[in-house]
């Protein structure tokens, strides 16, 4: 299990009126939040934490794809939008990169994917392993390179969500703050027990 899967300073508790018995939970950029019924005591509390954190890492270790699984998808991909012109030797996740979601080193053919992007939609990984891919053939960020990109119908939509994760990131986090429960047109969350 990740270490970050039991990190208490990144949870959030939302006590609500409206809920009577479930507990659920979701991830928000890099925290959890765990809607709970307001009458529940803090042993309980603590008790639910613990179990919703369980749940949701074993949620997404069965979604997170590995090292051969990246491969296999990095070739698909070079087949549907490049022409399968873009080969890539090695494709992998790493934990070292924090200010970029991935990286490529188009003499070596290797793709590298920031850990950071675990959990997040298929389409957003697919675009960040779509843009590596794109580097093998063109190194820099001109206009050949993005043209490379047009053919990928969820660019302007990865690139949006991921700048909303680097925005999100940048707001204050007030600590012990409580808020209102989203209620049923809030986020979907990713995991429930009641």
């Amino acid at each position: 299990m990740p270490p970050e899967a039991h990190d208490r300073s990144r949870v959030e508790v939302r006590r609500s009126a409206r809920r009577s018995r479930t507990v659920s939970a979701y991830r928000e950029g890099d925290r959890t939040v765990v809607l709970i019924p307001a009458r529940m005591s803090h042993a309980e509390e603590q008790r639910w934490v613990a179990q919703m954190l369980e749940k949701l890492a074993a949620q997404e270790s069965r979604r997170i794809p590995g090292d051969e699984a990246l491969m296999t998808r990095a070739r698909e991909l070079s087949a549907a939008y490049l022409g399968d012109r873009a080969r890539p030797s090695q494709v992998r996740w790493v934990t070292n990169q924090n200010s970029r979601w991935g990286s490529c080193t188009p003499s070596e053919g290797t793709i590298r994917l920031s850990h950071r992007l675990q959990g997040m939609p298929e389409y957003v990984l697919d675009y960040v392993l779509l843009h590596e891919l794109a580097h093998l053939l063109v190194p820099d960020h001109g206009p050949a390179f993005w043209a490379l990109l047009e053919a990928y119908p969820r660019t302007e939509r990865a690139r949006g969500y991921l700048e909303g994760v680097v925005s999100a990131a940048r707001l204050p986090h007030i600590p012990g703050a409580r808020h209102a429960d989203p209620g049923p047109t809030g986020p979907d969350p990713a995991a429930s027990c009641s």
